[in-house]
């Protein structure tokens, strides 16, 4: 983990947000999207963005290689989730490490999943995604969306060495186009990317985040 900044980092939850009051919207709207229903839940939260980010991922797919489109797997999180997911992994961490002290409970669940209190997702900035084939296919980027450090050995890594030449190149487009769209990664996890969110403020050099925690009745 060496020069990652979890988001557990007292910098991140430093970085102040001006909320830019932007809605949260349905990325299914237009079928734009590829929209993997995996992580749907009755609301719909799953497939909402604010505006800004969609708008985002559209731009990095439109660079992507012939053949290849973005797979949508999750958005929005509502605060009550993010919490419940948070104190579950929390917990399987603290019954396997029982000599590990409360701060590294909360460093090393940071890893998989954001504190309730600075989370991007629940802030409508991030998304959980990959590339998929022209048929709607996953491609390889070198383990399942979701795994974890313990299960996938660190895998889950965006820079992690032991992944096959085909998975490292495939995370690559991915890392391309959405960097170049202006989003960034949580490098602990290939698959999440954000923008507006304190993580991408405190990475890009932003002063402060233009999206915090919002409940998606409140969207506008």
């Amino acid at each position: 983990m060496s020069g990652i900044v979890l988001m557990s980092d007292p910098k991140v939850a430093a970085v102040p947000v001006i909320e830019s009051g932007e809605r949260l919207v349905d990325v299914r709207l237009g079928g734009r999207l590829l929209v993997d229903t995996r992580k749907q839940d009755p609301a719909g939260a799953f497939a909402h963005l604010r505006e800004g980010v969609l708008e985002r991922l559209l731009t990095a797919q439109t660079t992507l290689p012939a053949g290849l489109r973005l797979l949508f797997v999750e958005g929005y999180r509502p605060p009550s989730l993010q919490r419940e997911y948070f104190e579950e992994y929390a917990g399987e961490l603290r019954a396997a490490h029982p000599e590990w002290s409360a701060e590294q409970i909360h460093s090393a669940a940071s890893r998989y999943v954001s504190p309730p209190d600075i989370a991007p997702h629940s802030a409508g900035a991030a998304v959980d995604l990959t590339l998929a084939d022209a048929d709607g296919h996953e491609l390889d980027l070198g383990t399942r969306m979701n795994a974890d450090p313990e299960e996938s050995a660190g895998a889950c890594y965006t820079h992690a060495a032991n992944i096959t030449a085909e998975a490292r190149a495939n995370r690559k487009l991915l890392s391309t186009a959405l960097t170049a769209a202006g989003m960034v990664n949580y490098p602990t996890e290939w698959w999440h990317w954000s923008f507006g969110d304190r993580y991408w403020a405190l990475t890009a050099g932003e002063t402060a985040a233009l999206y915090g925690p919002k409940e998606l009745d409140s969207r506008g």
